[in-house]
């Protein structure tokens, strides 16, 4: 039974940490906050993930699973260490390693063992595990034989234990067979295809992974635009193109763009490291604007409907950067109520998990409420940013109900035109023409 220490524990580290332990194995998690670690030891995580709490007991109860802030406890006699640690974007938009530095360093120091393996989880950008082995292989005290595995995460906030479990495929990256052997054999109860490649190359697989779906979300929206002004329908037209098996239909989805601690950190960095190269992508670039642009889009058609925005009131429904999750970093919705603010205009806001993350990003410049209701009572508009189920199933006659005059800038489609038509509403979505009422124009 190999000893298994992970670096870090948050997203990417406490659910490897979890899941690792769910199919058998002895894990500890190294985080250096402690207030962290005393409550992950009563079964709680620190963030919210669909079935993550759930798991975490049962794998704390069944002693599989422990948690340390100390380096020492947890790295001494470790057979084999993943770095699981944030890799965050910096004030000029480069990736921010220091923390990966850290943990390298921490290895050097405190691992004992003469043989280990250390597998980075964290995304890092191309040459980065390279330059791990030679911190720890330069700070070594008594390891003497280590070799780095590349096993990139592949986790969707929201679903990421199931991402885990019903993963499409495992990357493991490495210079040494031997090595690779084992981190398979660690996955192998987990019963998905695992594709070991160099080390290179699977560094350069995440990036390349998340690049292509964000460039799927920009090309749809890019087209969204084009169906407005046409006539079409975009969510037709992206079923219709989904259906080729060539295509697909995941991440056609309009809306008002990407954000998340991925897809924006990723393709900056994939950016920056072809130009290092010498190489352009010009493709990315284009990503990139498109997706900058989006955000401003319902803003865009708030400012036609009414001309001056100064004096109104507004509801948000939704913070977070996609439903089933409480993380608003690079969240569309906020970068919007910040563009609101600065129209003049009075905002309430609900959301069903991002309240709290919220009210530390930006105070009380907006109000916060505790049900859909409340954020509509007496609203002029209402900006849907996020598509949580409680959003998309609420009853489009409260809003007839509790707004001074209905008028919905929904982002994210989250009502189909022929449920709108029914009722007194003013409807813009993303892609499709607008519904006027009668009633709303006068």
């Amino acid at each position: 039974m190999n000893n298994i220490t992970i670096i870090g524990a948050g997203h990417v580290g406490l659910i490897t940490g979890v899941c690792l332990s769910d199919i058998g194995h002895h894990v500890t998690c190294c985080d250096l906050d402690q207030e962290k670690v005393d409550q992950l030891h009563t079964g709680i995580s620190p963030f919210y993930e669909p079935g993550l709490d759930e798991l975490l007991k049962k794998n704390v109860n069944n002693h599989r699973l422990f948690f340390t802030n100390s380096p020492e406890k947890a790295l001494s006699d470790a057979d084999i260490i993943y770095i699981a640690v944030g890799t965050p974007k910096q004030l000029n938009g480069d990736i921010d390693l220091t923390s990966i530095y850290k943990a390298a360093r921490m290895i050097g120091e405190y691992a004992t063992k003469h043989d280990v393996i250390v597998v980075t989880k964290s995304t890092v950008p191309v040459g980065t595990n390279t330059v791990i082995k030679q911190i720890i292989q330069k700070t070594a005290r008594k390891i003497r034989n280590m070799t780095i595995v590349s096993n990139p995460e592949f986790l969707r906030e929201g679903s990421a234990i199931r991402d885990v479990f019903y993963a499409d495929r495992i990357i493991v990256g490495s210079d040494c067979p031997e090595s690779a052997a084992i981190i398979e054999e660690i996955n192998k109860p987990f019963n998905v295809p695992i594709f070991s490649t160099d080390l290179h190359s699977a560094e350069m697989i995440k990036y390349s992974s998340n690049a292509f779906l964000a460039m799927k979300i920009s090309f749809i929206n890019e087209l969204a635009h084009l169906c407005e002004k046409v006539g079409a329908d975009i969510e037709e037209v992206a079923v219709g193109m989904g259906l080729d098996s060539r295509i697909g239909g995941q991440f056609l989805k309009a809306g008002i763009g990407y954000g998340g601690s991925c897809f924006p950190k990723d393709t900056h960095a994939m950016l920056k490291m072809s130009e290092e190269a010498g190489e352009k992508l010009d493709i990315l670039k284009a990503v990139m604007n498109v997706n900058r642009r989006q955000h401003d889009v319902l803003v865009e058609k708030a400012k036609n409907y009414f001309g001056s925005l100064k004096g109104k009131r507004a509801a948000v429904l939704g913070l977070s950067f996609k439903p089933n999750t409480d993380d608003i970093r690079e969240s569309p919705s906020i970068l919007i109520i910040n563009e609101l603010l600065k129209n003049g205009v009075s905002i309430t806001a609900y959301d069903p998990k991002a309240m709290e993350n919220t009210k530390k990003m930006i105070g009380e410049k907006i109000q916060y409420a505790a049900s859909i209701e409340e954020t509509l009572t007496d609203t002029d508009m209402v900006f849907i940013h996020t598509d949580w189920d409680e959003i998309k199933t609420f009853p489009l006659s409260q809003y007839e109900k509790l707004m001074n005059k209905p008028v919905i800038f929904d982002g994210r489609n989250c009502y189909s035109l022929n449920r709108v038509s029914a009722y007194k509403i003013d409807y813009f979505s993303i892609g499709r023409q607008p519904h006027f009422h009668a009633l709303n124009r006068t």
